[in-house]
């Protein structure tokens, strides 16, 4: 009886492993859902009228109305904040510290140098179960070189020096990548058609970047203005955590998705989980999108014409009348939950803070982006290396006027500057086409 049941088993497994001969695709997966990133809104994929909703008061001339596609993604439901952006710079200034410990004092317990097979890891990775202990003599003599010298202290004050708290980042240019094998397959290379058969190191990208922000952006944005009380705690002091950070520039908001995703996806890989897409900065079209809250035709996120509401309140944190920056219940900035969320439940899509996008700017570029989720970048091989570094902000902020808190207006920045008016929020794109696909 026993050697029957035995037998019946092996059938079936031989059977099912098999699939009966018939195409049934690899089994055992398990069923997956698309989890929502906390602090992130589900955004719905849309089709819209991209451009003015209303007439181009300055003659501009840098959109045009044109119907676009975006799919579905997550959006940060309010700017980032002084607080979120702050555990950035604490991973990089404690990231920096458990390296400089395990190589000058104790390597076993503050850097992992084998994996559980025994082999070698080079260089070490950082064991973030260590606990750092900053005041113990071995530790205060280690990571001296973190601190201001005695020459540059204030009131003999020992602080971290910000110049110190650089992050090094990577990731892959799929474009250049796709650029590659088109180049290959054109010159009739049949082996180079795809990617994958060339040397990858090639795409591989590297980039350091000092995290901190630039603090006197309050100062030197404005000439003739008293702004020194925010330059000394407007990034560090409790009572600003929930204001948006500000002083941040193009490449450290990138440099902070990226972080944010490898923070996200190392969590979920060390539990076995699936990793999700990429945190990044929204396209242009994905941010006007959002902007809309599905209101077509809207010059505002709110909906209507108009920047106050019946009441004669202002909508947004702007700079409504000549020198009168408090009318509108702002000064500088102000807490990234305040006044009414849009339809898709974002804050401060108009107003408060310009926010970052990824896309390069180009007056003209509506003419020639395409119509399914728009992505405008420059070629650095075409362009002038100055004309290369503008990129586009959008929502206006709390010392810009109303024309700039339109959904459809656009300006730009150099990447490489830091405005005490420009933070920004992060998008994820949705694991499969909408959500109800999942029920």
């Amino acid at each position: 009886m026993k050697r029957i049941l035995v037998l019946l088993a092996v059938i079936i497994l031989y059977s099912c492993s098999k699939g009966n001969g018939e195409l049934t695709g690899v089994q055992g997966r398990e069923e997956w859902y698309q989890p929502d990133p906390f602090g992130m809104l589900f955004i719905p994929m849309g089709s819209y009228n991209m451009g003015p909703s209303d007439q181009d008061v300055p003659y501009a001339l840098t959109a045009q109305s044109k119907t676009v596609s975006v799919q579905a993604f997550y959006m940060d439901g309010t700017e980032i904040s002084n607080n979120e952006y702050r555990q950035f710079v604490h991973h990089v200034r404690d990231s920096i510290a458990r390296r400089i410990m395990g190589e000058e004092v104790d390597e076993e317990t503050y850097l992992i140098a084998e994996n559980e097979y025994e082999e070698e890891i080079d260089p070490p990775l950082i064991d973030w179960y260590a606990k750092l202990k900053w005041n113990e003599p071995e530790a205060r003599e280690a990571l001296e070189p973190m601190f201001y010298s005695p020459g540059e202290r204030f009131m003999r004050a020992r602080q971290i020096d910000p110049r110190k708290l650089n992050y090094t980042y990577y990731w892959i240019d799929y474009r250049r990548a796709a650029s590659r094998a088109s180049r290959d397959a054109l010159s009739g290379d049949e082996g180079a058609r795809h990617a994958f058969s060339t040397d990858r190191s090639s795409f591989l990208m590297r980039d350091v970047i000092n995290v901190y922000p630039d603090t006197l952006a309050w100062i030197h944005d404005f000439t003739y203005s008293f702004n020194e009380p925010m330059t000394k705690q407007y990034f560090w002091h409790p009572a600003y955590d929930d204001y948006p950070v500000v002083g941040v520039s193009w490449k450290q908001a990138t440099a902070f998705c990226i972080w944010r995703t490898q923070l996200l996806n190392s969590y979920l890989s060390s539990g076995g989980g699936v990793t999700v897409n990429d945190f990044r900065l929204p396209t242009e079209s994905e941010w006007e999108w959002a902007a809309r809250g599905g209101l077509d035709l809207s010059p505002y996120p709110w909906g209507g014409p108009y920047i106050r509401n019946s009441r004669g309140c202002f909508l947004g944190n702007f700079k409504p009348m000549r020198g009168n920056y408090i009318d509108d219940g702002g000064f500088h900035t102000v807490k990234i939950n305040s006044y009414n969320p849009n339809d898709f439940g974002l804050y401060c899509m108009a107003g408060n803070v310009s926010e970052w996008t990824s896309n390069a700017f180009d007056e003209s570029a509506y003419n020639f982006a395409h119509d399914l989720n728009p992505d405008y970048l420059y070629d650095a091989k075409d362009s002038d290396p100055e004309v290369l570094k503008r990129k586009v902000i959008r929502g206006g902020s709390w010392k810009d006027i109303g024309y700039y808190l339109q959904t459809s207006t656009r300006t730009y920045e150099y990447q490489d500057t830091a405005k005490c008016y420009i933070g920004f929020r992060c998008v994820m794109t949705y694991l499969g086409r909408a959500k109800d696909d999942n029920l």
